[in-house]
């Protein structure tokens, strides 16, 4: 793939995602920035039913995961984060992915940025409300509300269950 920098990072989470979507006998379009807020529209096999997916990646290495202001809003019940840790290619380090719906993830968050705002930073100095930086803290680490992301590791049966239903 001819993509400059590390953007190829964040495509290839995408399709590492909807690959795993489609191993589970799911229909999965990654939709390449052609549809806001969802860069995978996920179905049930016979098209009845959808979820919406926001990938956002990471390295398995890294204690934190950048999502944005938007992860503050929850988007329904049809709409799903995944966090997907891409291991990069020399390291021994396992793929991982969190599977969260929207309102876990916007209710924690939001909480999450509260707590941020309310906290000094360094030198004391307090932190800017106005600031778009939501980050999750990946495990073993946790969130500034105490939200740990752990029991959300690998749970594709939330989508699943979701479309068969």
């Amino acid at each position: 793939m001819d993509v400059p920098g590390a953007t190829w990072k964040v495509y290839a989470s995408q399709f590492f995602v909807a690959g795993e979507l489609c191993r589970r006998g799911l229909v999965a379009t990654v939709t390449r920035g052609n549809c806001p807020n969802t860069d995978i529209l996920c179905s049930n096999p016979e098209g009845t039913k959808f979820v919406h997916i926001q990938v956002k990646t990471f390295r398995p290495r890294d204690h934190t995961c950048s999502v944005g202001i938007k992860s503050e809003r929850d988007y329904g019940e049809n709409f799903f984060w995944i966090l997907g840790g891409i291991p990069e290619p020399e390291s021994d380090l396992s793929f991982q992915y969190y599977v969260i719906p929207s309102k876990d993830m916007a209710e924690n968050i939001s909480e999450c940025h509260r707590f941020w705002i309310r906290t000094p930073g360094k030198s004391g100095r307090p932190h800017n409300p106005k600031s778009a930086v939501r980050v999750v803290h990946l495990p073993p680490y946790t969130c500034l509300n105490g939200w740990s992301i752990k029991p959300f590791l690998n749970k594709w049966d939330f989508i699943e269950t979701h479309l068969k239903n």
